[in-house]
């Protein structure tokens, strides 16, 4: 992490790059690299979206309505890693949409970026995981409308 360019959030123009086949997510201040992470993107090619984006919202408390757990009236997961279009409840539990802290959209579809788990190979179900302390550091200086590269 380049500290000083950090610094020049405010005054130069941002841009996030994501490599696909590094794994990796890159903050460029004014085209220099001030963020260099480590990422965990869809398990299977495709799943994360090629292309230009824009960061088109920002929720720091982020959960997903797609993928989570079943708990029960307690709150006690009954049943993990369920999809809510794919899965059936079990009687006397409700879904409970996984947390995305830090969460920034890149799709309407609701493909983005967030703190998650990083097992050293790629294994979302489309988003760009990235570590908590990172992703924290580029929610706090990105914007609406950031540009988003998502390449091989």
């Amino acid at each position: 992490m380049n500290s000083s360019l950090l610094e020049r959030t405010s005054t130069q123009p941002l841009s996030i790059v994501v490599s696909l086949s590094k794994q990796r997510v890159y903050l460029l201040v004014g085209g220099k690299v001030a963020v260099d992470s480590p990422i965990s993107s869809g398990r299977r090619n495709g799943w994360t979206p090629k292309g230009n984006f824009f960061v088109i919202e920002k929720d720091l408390n982020h959960y997903s309505s797609l993928y989570g757990n079943f708990v029960n009236g307690s709150g006690q997961v009954v049943r993990s890693g369920v999809s809510s279009k794919h899965d059936a409840a079990p009687s006397g539990t409700r879904f409970s949409g996984a947390p995305m802290k830090f969460f920034l959209r890149l799709t309407p579809q609701g493909v983005g970026m967030h703190a998650g788990i990083l097992p050293g190979y790629p294994a979302s179900h489309g988003c760009i995981r990235l570590p908590k302390e990172m992703a924290e550091i580029i929610y706090s200086r990105v914007g609406l409308n950031t540009p988003v590269t998502v390449g091989d």
